[in-house]
């Protein structure tokens, strides 16, 4: 099979679980058309290989090229165009505190600050607080001061005002902000104006010599990694890159500095996130260095010559490996998955809000979509207070793999996970009973249909038996204490309505929570066990439409392929939102706005492949909860809204505004966006319009299969439908079940199937 050099397009999620690949290439005899791959391996399995993407590639290749390539062999990419790779490292190094041991370097006398923190208590009636250890293994304090002085401007009173020439000398100022009209300082220290347009007196600059010595001792000791938080250097950061030059000079391989990570204010969380760069990053580095030593590709100033890799960002962006970072990383995987379903199940017309539930083997991913991706600038992970974007993913210990246990008479499925080794007691490496177990007693998975992965020779069914058995043992110390005996069905059952409910849960913090009314909404179910659990959740929920996409069990690789890149700039601005200074921010907007043009233009994307995001981060005088702000209205003078962008938002969040405050823009912000794909065609809602809908005759069931469902009990003659075998406008009535190579979906009594080109829409009674 001859296939043109650069046209392998591959993307590959590792989950705590699965690894999950979506490939395709160009078709031998059609060449405008492309074939697609699915590969689905586990995430772990070191008695048959090192890493599962890399794994997952190499069969791919085989696949796409039709020549064995022994496992272990350097693989060669001259037929690869690009390579996306989502990852769960470094989100897994901060749950399991399993980082990189860094030192924090710090202003003299905040030596305790990110210890301190901000005093938080997640549970507020807990009287034994047990605070979570910080990421750092150490302190060194930097004998460095600045502080500020003023405004620039302030609209309640010109005495406030500071004003600088084009030189950043102080013009104008008054006598209790430390300096005179003329512009001479009082107090000792120069005045400069800083990044954000305050008043920045330099108190005291570092001592390099001193920083040098406890910089070698440190490395001398181990180190090689470091946070770098001093004050106000958000607005100010000449001394961390002063620092953080002689530290890259003794050594250290990796430096975060705060000014240059997150250029905002406050603190704490700007060195909290620091920290968790540097704690991150190294780990995540070491496994990307593993990950392209299994090609013949090698790295060059900080990227490959070919093929193209790209990776998932939190906030559901692609980045090139230059751009990508521990911090950016957290929530990979999942933004893969909220960036398919977004894409293939949004309608510009209808605008029908989306929920997105991501069942999978480890935990549950939950996420909200309507018309725009829902980000959070300030997010806690691990008892991890972190400032950086990231897509609105509410997660649960709750997936196929949950730990299913029996505690002081209560079923409770998670928080443990099997994981992917050894995984649930059914994938024959003596694991615990879980979720999946409890899926394959009920009927819910078909052995014969499941990908035969497992075992030591990682080519062995499912093991019914094995969960069966381990089951009856824990129904016998069930009923040992119940009055009413309940039978194995009954009991597995219940386990399953425990983890429906625990995966229900965040759907409601997501929107009836925040004033969303649930029965509005349309439940899109993916990951490797949603098509399991959709049907019963919606249920629970009142929700009556699911969409489950044809890849829905690998939709977060899936997404990868349809991703756009992102490149966004940041700077602070610590300015009144004022008529005169609206101006002076619009400009410094168009001056990102072009910065960021011209970087997705080095990355090849130009013209009407790139959109652009302008947002201010903006907050009430006097309080400090900023909201970053991107207006779709303009004003009379045909300029971005933000004024009324702002208050709607606070708004929406607060339920009142503080109408007699003036604003502050803390931040101003511009995202660019490469688009991928013009379009994905018409809507899956535009499709099932126009259909021609025929029922499916039960005798087109590949088998029958016995399955549990609620209220009904067992059918015993429950159909299953191969979804390969079934044509577009087929209707599918439960109880059945609808089954491919990588997903098995429930259908429940009263559900009603209907296959469309891409998706299985699914309505209920």
């Amino acid at each position: 099979m001859t296939i043109p050099d650069r046209s392998i397009r591959i993307c590959a999620d590792r989950g705590g679980t699965f690894c999950d690949v979506h490939a395709s290439f160009p078709d031998p005899e059609n060449p405008k058309e492309r074939k697609e791959i699915v590969v689905k391996l586990l995430s772990q399995d070191p008695a048959n290989y090192r890493d599962a993407p890399t794994e997952g590639i190499r069969r791919v290749l085989e696949i796409a090229t039709g020549t064995q390539i022994p496992r272990g062999e350097v693989l060669q990419t001259d037929k690869i165009d690009y390579i996306r790779l989502s990852t769960t490292v470094a989100t897994n190094a901060l749950l399991e505190r399993k980082g990189h041991k860094h030192a924090l370097l710090i202003t003299r006398g905040f030596k305790d600050l990110l210890l301190i923190g901000n005093q938080s208590r997640p549970k507020i009636f807990d009287l034994n607080v047990r605070r979570p250890a910080p990421l750092y293994s150490t302190v060194l304090e930097v004998d460095e001061r600045v502080t500020l002085v003023g405004y620039t401007s302030d609209p309640k009173s010109e005495e406030h005002a500071v004003q600088f020439d084009e030189h950043g000398k102080v013009t104008r100022g008054y006598r209790g902000k430390g300096w005179d009209g003329a512009g001479d300082a009082e107090g000792p220290g120069e005045i400069v104006q800083g990044l954000s347009g305050e008043a920045v007196r330099i108190l005291k600059r570092p001592e390099l010599g001193p920083v040098r010595a406890d910089l070698q001792r440190l490395y001398s000791e181990g180190y090689r990694s470091l946070a770098i938080v001093f004050c106000h250097s958000y607005t100010f950061p000449e001394h961390e890159s002063a620092v953080g030059a002689v530290a890259r000079e003794v050594g250290f391989t990796h430096v975060s500095e705060s000014s240059r990570l997150l250029p905002m204010i406050k603190m704490v969380p700007r060195g909290v996130s620091s920290t968790a760069d540097a704690y991150l990053t190294p780990i995540l580095r070491d496994y990307l260095d593993g990950f392209f030593s299994g090609f013949d590709a090698q790295l060059k100033d900080g990227r490959l010559r070919s093929p193209r890799v790209e990776f998932m960002g939190s906030d559901g962006g692609l980045l090139d490996l230059t751009n990508f970072t521990g911090l950016k990383s957290i929530l990979s995987g999942p933004a893969g998955g909220v960036v398919g379903y977004a894409l293939t199940s949004w309608d510009e017309e209808r605008k029908h809000p989306i929920i997105g539930l991501d069942v999978g083997g480890t935990s549950t991913d939950v996420s909200r979509y309507d018309g725009r991706y829902e980000v959070v600038y300030e997010t806690t992970t691990a008892g991890v207070t972190i400032q950086s974007p990231q897509l609105d993913i509410n997660t649960v210990a709750a997936g196929g793999g949950s730990c299913l246990t029996f505690r002081n008479g209560l079923f409770l499925a998670g928080p443990e996970s099997a994981g992917a080794e050894p995984g649930p007691a059914c994938y024959r490496k003596g694991g615990p009973l879980a979720v999946t177990d409890a899926n394959l007693v009920l009927g819910r998975l078909v052995p014969d249909y499941f990908p035969k992965i497992f075992g030591k020779s990682e080519k062995e069914p499912l093991d019914t038996e094995a969960s069966r058995s381990a089951f009856e043992t824990l129904a016998k110390e069930i009923n040992a204490n119940q009055e009413k005996q309940l039978d194995l069905d009954e009991i597995v059952y219940g386990f399953i309505k425990v983890a429906n409910e625990t995966m229900a849960r965040p759907i409601r913090a997501l929107t009836e929570a925040r004033g969303y009314a649930l029965s509005k909404h349309i439940l899109a179910s993916f990951g490797g066990a949603g098509g399991q659990h959709a049907c019963e959740i919606a249920q629970l929920l009142g929700i009556k439409t699911i969409l489950i996409h044809r890849y829905s069990s690998i939709l977060s690789a899936y997404g990868l392929a349809l991703a756009d890149r992102v490149y966004e700039l940041q700077q602070p601005s610590s300015t009144f939102y004022t008529p005169d200074n609206r101006q002076t921010l619009l400009t410094r907007l168009d001056k990102l706005d072009a910065d960021v043009r011209a970087e997705l233009a080095r990355q090849g994307f130009e013209g009407e492949h790139v959109h652009t995001e302008r947002m201010l981060n903006m907050r009430f005088d006097g309080t400090d909860t900023a909201l970053m702000v991107l207006p779709h209205a303009k004003d009379g003078d045909g300029q971005e809204d933000f004024e009324a962008a702002f208050k709607r938002a606070y708004k929406a969040e607060f339920g009142f505004l503080l109408d007699t405050k003036s604003i502050i823009v803390d931040d101003i912000k511009v995202r660019g966006i490469g688009k991928t794909f013009d379009t994905l065609g018409e809507s899956v809602f535009a499709e099932v319009a126009k259909m021609e809908t025929r029922a499916v005759d039960q005798k087109k069931a590949d088998t029958t299969w016995s399955v549990y469902f609620d209220r009904v009990g067992r059918v015993n003659d429950t159909p299953v439908y191969l979804l390969p075998d079934l044509a577009d406008g087929d209707v599918i009535e439960g109880p059945a079940m609808i089954i491919d190579n990588t997903q098995t979906i429930v259908l429940i009594p009263g559900a009603r199937a209907l296959l469309t080109s891409k998706h299985l829409y699914i309505t209920l009674e």
